[in-house]
């Protein structure tokens, strides 16, 4: 009987070696089943390409999604994107520039996010006084960019304001943003200012940028040194407080995936300004191959990558999947944004931005006098 046993024991372990070793194979027949697709993406968006459920969505598609990280503007000018499968900056401008310079047919534009005014509760109490900042009437509170330009152009400090208690810096009442040079998101601060300082309206012309280039171009340069990435200034917003930087132009998906995480990096007294007007950074993906346009269409239409999308704090196509985070997070964002304007085309935008760089590099910075 004992012998039986062990016969018996002997076949059932031998069964599931084979069985092991088959569904391994499998698996790795899955695996080696995988189309290989490249991609070259702004930073932000890496942690959702990161994600395993994301990449679970797109294997179920046959697809391994593999992406390299550079800014916008890079992506759109000296990255060699003849290794890639798409490229996908943060900017429209930029990504219809690659559609052109490469003849695609169509894009992709899955996701967007406004930009927006990390800051703090005694900030948003001191420019409510200033007059600069109001409140919506709809739960969110707003910067007026043509009063918040003239108050720059005035040179006025924070420790001048009157009755400001709360935070008398002896520093200039200035926003803090990436450098222009490198970075998108100054990028769309500047369309931003821009479209305001020429008459609320959107750049058309060279001559109307170098104009408009000249006036905003204080609003960058007397911030002194400027982080070359988003995270870099947001990180210091969320860990180094209101002393440090009590306001930083971001990405309302930066605040918002932390927000949604409930991870405690967004504090009690920490507070969202939307500025008015704004602009949407719509992340716009370029299809460069075959494959590279089936990531686009996923993107945009896989109502499980909508989902998770919205978790790092996008927009997407469906409202309801960001609604609904921000229901449950009991959080102040708006279900949407009524004054939002376009960025100029991508030569007009690199004009205003080559313009400030020539008075970066000249030193002759355009400042009032305080």
């Amino acid at each position: 009987m004992r012998r039986w046993i062990g016969v018996g024991l002997a076949l059932l372990l031998g069964a599931a070696v084979v069985a092991a070793v088959v569904a391994g194979n499998r698996d790795g027949a899955e695996t080696r089943e995988l189309t290989l697709v490249r991609g070259v993406i702004g930073s932000e968006k890496k942690p959702f390409f990161d994600d395993p459920r994301v990449r679970k969505v797109f294997a179920g598609r046959g697809l391994r999604v593999e992406v390299d990280t550079a800014g916008s503007r890079q992506i759109a000018t000296t990255v060699d994107l003849g290794k890639y499968g798409f490229a996908f900056p943060s900017s429209a401008p930029a990504a219809e520039k690659i559609r052109r310079d490469r003849g695609a047919a169509r894009t992709f534009a899955p996701f967007s996010s406004p930009m927006a005014i990390a800051t703090f509760t005694p900030i948003v109490d001191v420019l409510t006084g200033a007059g600069v900042v109001r409140d919506s009437g709809q739960g969110y509170h707003v910067l007026d960019i043509q009063k918040y330009l003239d108050m720059v152009a005035k040179g006025i400090r924070w420790d001048k304001l009157p009755g400001n208690t709360a935070y008398p810096a002896r520093k200039r009442v200035l926003l803090t943003t990436t450098d222009i040079r490198t970075s998108n998101s100054a990028a769309m601060y500047l369309s931003i200012a821009g479209y305001v300082a020429n008459g609320d309206d959107v750049v058309t012309s060279a001559e109307q940028g170098a104009k408009v280039a000249g006036t905003v171009a204080p609003l960058f340069l007397d911030q002194g040194y400027s982080e070359t990435s988003t995270e870099a200034p947001f990180e210091d917003y969320l860990s180094l407080g209101m002393g440090k930087t009590p306001m930083v132009v971001i990405y309302e998906a930066q605040y918002a995936s932390r927000l949604f995480a409930g991870d405690g990096s967004i504090r009690p007294g920490m507070r969202l300004l939307y500025p008015s007007p704004t602009v949407l950074s719509k992340h716009t993906l370029v299809p460069l191959s075959a494959q590279g346009g089936e990531v686009g269409r996923l993107l945009q239409e896989d109502p499980e990558l909508g989902r998770l999308a919205a978790l790092y704090g996008f927009r997407t196509a469906d409202a309801r999947a960001f609604d609904d985070l921000v229901a449950k997070a009991g959080a102040p964002l708006p279900p949407g944004l009524v004054d939002v304007v376009e960025p100029p085309d991508h030569d007009r935008l690199e004009g205003m931005i080559s313009a400030v760089e020539t008075l970066y590099r000249s030193g002759a910075v355009p400042s009032p006098t305080p």
